[in-house]
């Protein structure tokens, strides 16, 4: 199992609207504007679920499966070309401040890691730096 994390952002609201936001889904309807859709299509979801066609990568489809209450939120692939778990952890600075990090642990086969090792993790990276982004009011 391989491993993926994110450098720690600062998120300046507080842990309680940034956990509220990303521990329910249908809050992605205030960004779905954000998404560049030249390079990500069929964004969908739900408050459980967030599917987005990656080229060359494919559909990927992501279900929420547990909710830590403040501290993190976990995910796992319902439809992936390569299964993984992601998770948000986040946590407060101060009262008004926060910090993120996403994981990702994949299942990589040995000949393909040397190929999807840079690729993921800077998507990784990506990811948090758009979550670090987001108006969490």
């Amino acid at each position: 199992m391989s491993k993926f994390e994110s450098s720690v952002k600062q998120i300046p609201y507080p842990v309680a609207d940034v956990y509220r936001n990303i521990s329910d889904l249908s809050n992605l309807e205030r960004v779905r504007d954000r998404v560049p859709s030249d390079k990500l299509s069929d964004f969908q979801f739900d408050r459980d679920t967030v599917q987005v066609n990656v080229p060359p990568v494919g559909l990927i489809k992501l279900r929420i499966i547990e909710r830590e209450e403040l501290k993190c939120v976990k995910f796992e692939t319902e439809q992936s070309p390569m299964p993984f778990n992601l998770w948000i952890q986040v946590l407060p600075v101060d009262e008004m401040t926060s910090k993120m990090r996403v994981t990702v642990k994949a299942d990589i086969p040995f000949m393909l890691k040397g190929m999807v090792s840079g690729p993921l993790q800077d998507g990784v990276e990506k990811i948090a730096d758009a979550l670090a982004q987001v108006p969490y009011v």
